[in-house]
């Protein structure tokens, strides 16, 4: 099983983050130039939420609130799963189905030191299972050769 680390490995490694003091209109601009759907929402250098593209079709538009007057703090996600490196895809898969949630940041205590995406886990265990398919593949063949 692939380790939550070795995820990262394979991502860039940079982690964008906001301060829940800045308006959900910036954090909305933060996610289309970097390319993200959420964001880790930090405070005096710690965890305190998340925001995601889906806080705010609910919690902005849906309810008619303006993105440029409202702060993050006001509806970010407070209550945050995460996962450590030392977790594999499996946890990772587990954790994020159960909470319908798609990102997950990863901290090594409470340092926040990458996030991985729903994509990110997907893509991991395809190729686990198509490796696995592979090696089952060549040892058949190997053993009707005999």
């Amino acid at each position: 099983m692939t380790t939550v680390a070795d995820l990262l490995k394979q991502k860039s490694p940079d982690v964008y983050t906001i301060s829940p003091d800045q308006t959900v209109f910036h954090a909305i601009q933060m996610m289309d130039e970097k390319g993200v759907g959420a964001l880790a929402v930090v405070a005096r250098e710690k965890l305190a939420g998340m925001i995601s593209e889906r806080d705010y079709a609910r919690k902005v538009i849906l309810n008619g609130r303006s993105s440029k007057e409202t702060q993050i703090k006001e509806i970010m996600t407070t209550q945050v799963y995460y996962v450590s490196p030392e977790q594999d895809t499996e946890d990772c898969m587990i954790i994020m189905t159960g909470h319908h949630i798609r990102h997950l940041p990863v901290l090594e205590e409470t340092k926040l030191v990458g996030m991985i995406s729903l994509g990110d886990v997907v893509k991991d265990i395809i190729k686990e299972q198509q490796d696995r398919i592979s090696s089952l593949e060549k040892y058949l063949s190997w053993e009707s050769s005999w």
